[in-house]
């Protein structure tokens, strides 16, 4: 019988393929990401994209996977491919730009492929300062337009500090924000009668929901969720249990994570596990009737900023963890959870910058942005 020297070369190329494929597979494995780090339980690599971020704050993805960021001076910068495109949006409202406030969260309706929709958190100008607004607009081409400020809450205040102000969506497509007591008052937490020192709930088009906690309360604003939150600056959506986290900053000591939930008060300024900033003594209280406890407190304070929990596939060692973006310590903190528990953390990246907020893109990839440093970082597993 004769023998098929095509065959015989075709085998021949197949045998080598299959043992240069598991050289290179065993070559991989052998020599990982010279860069890569190795945390308790992940190894990853850090891609930096962008470097000259100022006073950066939020970031958010388009559903054709455009990346939007925010700088608190009033500019939203456009990505693509992880790239920065060079523009920026025109559009954009004026901002109350003093100290903390200024242009701050951004993010797409759940349903943006059908309607187009993003959500901004910002000072407005307004008579007597300014005051945080949550503003809707469709993005077409590089400009804004379609824009409706949905809520503007109150009082005015000429100062800067203590704006929040962070926005989520739930299941239910309701919108979440988070709104500082603004510092120099914070009594403003424990009335009902302010916008300030709370976290605040509307439908997507600002309408008031009929079962907000205090809509029939008399003087109260109904937008009203939760309030005795001082400045929560991380608010986190966990879509597997149905629940939300507000993350805030203590003064001295005593930055918190508690589990919101509706018409419940956080106790600020009436307890806390902090001192003021001058080392005096806001109160002697941690604990109260009536008044929740967090899951967590740091102290010293870590300046907690924006937040996340992991939900990708691509980093299932931290599945369920939250991510806190620290300013002031400099670093993201990996929080374990046990439940309703909290059950351990990790400091990753320290020393990358003042890390203002960490995100998860449609793609399932984590990225941070920081002050300071101005970098625009992304986390890629290893294997």
């Amino acid at each position: 019988m004769k023998r098929n020297p095509i065959g015989k070369t075709l085998l021949i190329l197949i045998t080598v393929s299959m043992l240069a494929a598991c050289q290179s597979g065993e070559e991989k494995k052998a020599a990982p990401d010279p860069f890569a780090i190795s945390s308790e339980k992940l190894t990853f690599k850090v891609d930096t994209l962008y470097e000259e971020l100022e006073n950066p704050w939020g970031m958010t993805w388009l559903s054709d996977g455009t990346m939007l960021i925010t700088e608190r001076k009033g500019e939203i910068l456009v990505f693509k491919g992880d790239q920065y495109t060079g523009e920026k949006l025109t559009g954009v409202p004026a901002v109350h730009e003093v100290n903390q406030a200024g242009l701050l969260d951004i993010q797409t309706h759940p349903e943006h492929a059908d309607n187009g929709w993003i959500y901004i958190s910002y000072a407005k100008p307004v008579e007597g300062g300014g005051a945080t607004a949550i503003m809707r607009a469709r993005v077409q081409g590089n400009s804004l337009v379609d824009k409706e400020d949905l809520i503007i809450t109150a009082p005015a205040v000429e100062g800067g500090r203590h704006f929040g102000s962070r926005i989520i969506f739930d299941k239910d497509n309701y919108l979440y924000f988070s709104n500082g007591e603004r510092g120099s008052n914070p009594e403003n937490a424990q009335t009902l009668k302010n916008s300030h020192g709370k976290i605040h709930r509307i439908h997507d088009d600002g309408r008031i929901p009929e079962d907000n906690p205090f809509v029939n309360e008399t003087d109260a604003v109904a937008s009203i969720w939760t309030y005795g939150n001082r400045n929560p600056q991380g608010l986190v959506y966990d879509s597997a249990n149905d629940r939300i986290f507000g993350i805030e900053h203590g003064p001295k000591g005593g930055d918190e994570i508690n589990i919101l939930e509706k018409g419940n008060n956080y106790g600020w300024p009436e307890i806390t596990y902090g001192i003021d900033y001058d080392d005096s003594i806001i109160t002697e209280d941690t604990v109260k009737a009536g008044m929740e406890q967090p899951i967590h407190f740091w102290r010293p304070s870590i300046a907690p900023c924006g937040s996340m929990i992991v939900t990708s596939d691509r980093y299932p060692e931290w599945k369920g963890n939250l991510l806190v973006g620290a300013l002031k310590s400099q670093h993201i903190a990996r929080v374990e959870l046990n439940g309703d528990t909290y059950a351990g953390e990790e400091k990753l990246l320290q020393d990358i910058g003042r890390v203002r907020h960490v995100a998860q893109s449609p793609e399932g990839f984590i990225y941070a942005v920081t002050e300071g440093t101005g970098l625009l970082i992304k986390l890629v597993p290893q294997e």
